[in-house]
């Protein structure tokens, strides 16, 4: 598709948004990206009196092979230079699969699938408004077959060409057999047919299939009630506020991030694999995401830092995908530098790598920036003590008095280690309680060369020069207390948990750790207890992000965001409102389904079918 095709655009019934709450576009090749620069311009300038344009822009698109920035650059118009810069700034690591691109402060969103064009139209679930078809798109009824799938009645679709008569008679008849009917153009007042696009719609004779398992989206955004207001509380309730939905988000604390989220300092960082694994995909989709909410949210330099992370692979190996030395992959995550090895103190033969996409974060400032909607309201010093639902149908949640703290349409459990207890009975979910505990200092002149310039983990991590208060702090950690959930924590245990610490620093950054004992060292001016707080994991140390069954419908969780919840909770809570309201998923749907709720079922399942053994 040439670029020029973006003139075909304006006015095209493709951008039919006006009075929709969103549009969702699809496009069969998205070439230099010219047509979504154009979409995105003429919903930007789109200020017609009326209906309003959609609040949200979805557009998704098939890229045969990964597009570099330089390239858009190249090719789009001057009038979409600024689009085309923004989109260029996040065209990086585009390894095949699902990549989700924000833009507009989350209310622009770009969906590339990488791949081929018809394995991927028969691998991803979405429903598209309006579809795009590039004219060289193959006519096979296979293709055409999988390209309905992501239709729906009225779906207007528009093969792009320069020519009417350019349109195969074999791709007419596959759109005509798999329910499309044709437009027919308008003519001249000489008679002539007039030059424009081919345009169909979807109008099936039959009635098009749900697919199995589906969720049935909402018909428009109502009221929430979030119980929990750490990472996953408010990332699910900012994601739904952006799409207009009224969420009153109830902590347990004075103040948000009260709980594990309230650690002085994190990290976001991809993991990775030499067979890229399930959480090492997931990592990825999930990083971008926490890049671009911190980018729309919170303060570079203060609350958060690009600041790449250096991984020492302790275990010997680096988990890097052989593919990855050039490509894209090597965007994300690669060999590091004879340098940043020696910046951290490392021997130059020492096996780590350099994970480009990655940084700290002040966990509490996200928290915080996330509810700062004005469609949230945040209210404190709640204790839930259950939730039920109403006689019109509400979800309710109740203190131990059975007093109504809040009610809405929907209720979403983001509560962590307080989640089991408010799952309705016989929910067959397994959670594992982890205690963390950090050990902590300040930057100081005796252990500023022990430190080194940017974040290293690998067995446990060590986040130096984090602002706070009036200096900077360093952060160490954490422990991993597994089934301990045990608060306030014991003299005794934080005693123990400095010990561990330092015996993971002194494997991760050797020359660290002999400066840096003094901190770890209880009895020492400079050693300052330990922060610690309580996690939850799921059976599969995935989080979980869905509809909490069949029989409770309106109430979802995410939760259990174990030790990933910088990394993952982002991602999970777009997934939610994509669920709710029938969008293109933020990840691949295979991939979506290890964040999902129905695993856990299947996992209750094989759980019961274990038979005991006899006592012997």
């Amino acid at each position: 598709m040439d670029c020029n095709c973006t003139d075909r655009l304006n006015n095209s019934p493709l951008h039919a948004w006006q009075g929709h709450a969103s549009w969702r576009m699809l496009a069969t090749d998205f070439e230099y990206g010219c047509a979504f620069l154009q979409t995105w311009a003429t919903w930007q300038s789109d200020r017609q009196s009326g209906p309003q344009r959609s609040a949200q822009l979805h557009y998704t698109a098939v890229l045969p092979q990964p597009l570099d920035a330089q390239t858009v650059l190249t090719h789009a118009p001057a009038a979409l230079q600024p689009q085309a810069q923004a989109l260029a700034q996040r065209l990086y690591g585009l390894l095949p699969g699902v990549h989700r691109l924000s833009f507009e402060q989350g209310h622009v969103l770009l969906t590339l699938w990488v791949g081929d064009a018809h394995s991927l139209l028969r691998q991803q679930t979405s429903t598209a408004d309006a579809v795009l078809l590039h004219p060289a798109f193959d006519a096979d009824a296979h293709n055409v077959k999988a390209l309905a799938r992501h239709c729906q009645r009225g779906t207007v679709l528009q093969i792009e060409s320069d020519d009417r008569a350019k349109l195969s008679d074999a791709l007419r008849h596959s759109l005509t057999t798999a329910g499309f009917v044709f437009i027919d153009a308008p003519s001249a007042p000489d008679g002539a047919p007039v030059n424009l696009p081919h345009l169909a719609h979807y109008a099936p004779r039959w009635e098009p299939r749900q697919r199995a398992g589906s969720i049935t989206p909402v018909a428009r955004a109502g009221t929430a009630l979030v119980v929990g207001a750490g990472l996953a509380g408010s990332a699910v309730a900012h994601s739904l506020a952006l799409r207009g939905w009224k969420v009153t988000v109830l902590g347990a604390g004075v103040e948000p991030a009260d709980g594990a989220s309230g650690l002085p300092a994190g990290l976001f960082c991809p993991h990775v694999s030499p067979d890229d694994s399930v959480l090492s995909r997931l990592s990825r989709s999930g990083v971008r995401m926490t890049l671009q909410r911190l980018r729309d949210v919170c303060q570079e330099g203060a609350d958060w830092a690009p600041s790449g992370v250096l991984e020492h692979c302790t275990d010997g190996g680096t988990g890097l995908p052989a593919s990855w030395a050039t490509g894209p992959g090597a965007q994300w995550s690669h060999a590091p530098s004879a340098e940043q090895l020696h910046s951290a103190g490392l021997p130059a033969d020492t096996v780590a790598c350099w994970h480009a996409q990655a940084g700290w974060v002040r966990p509490a400032q996200l928290v915080q920036a996330q509810l700062q909607h004005p469609h949230i309201q945040f209210i404190g010093h709640t204790q839930v003590a259950r939730l039920h639902t109403s006689a019109d149908g509400r979800w309710e949640a109740l203190d131990a008095d059975a007093q109504v703290l809040a009610q809405a349409d929907l209720a979403v459990l983001a509560c962590g280690p307080a989640t089991p207890a408010l799952l309705p009975a016989g929910t067959p979910w397994q959670f594992q309680a982890l205690r963390g505990q950090i050990t902590w200092g300040w930057h100081t002149p005796s252990n500023a060369a022990a430190l080194p310039p940017f974040p290293v983990n690998g067995n446990g991590n060590l986040v130096p020069h984090v602002p706070y208060r009036d200096g900077q702090m360093w952060v160490m950690g954490s422990t991993f207390e597994r089934d301990v959930d045990s608060m306030p924590i014991s003299p005794e245990d934080q005693i123990a948990a400095h010990t561990v610490n330092l015996n993971k620093l002194a494997t991760l950054l050797p020359a660290s750790a002999a400066p840096l004992a003094p901190w770890f060292t209880p009895g020492d001016e400079r050693c300052q207890p330990t922060w610690g707080r309580v996690r939850v994991a799921s059976h599969d140390r995935l989080p979980i992000a869905g509809p909490v069954g069949d029989t409770t419908p309106g109430l979802w969780a995410c939760t259990a965001m174990g030790a990933r919840g910088l990394t993952l909770s982002v991602l999970c809570g777009e997934l939610i409102a994509a669920q709710l309201h029938g969008e293109p998923l933020p990840l691949d749907a295979k991939m979506a389904q290890h964040l999902g709720t129905e695993r856990l079922a299947r996992q209750g399942a094989k759980a019961a079918e274990v038979t005991p053994l006899p006592a012997q």
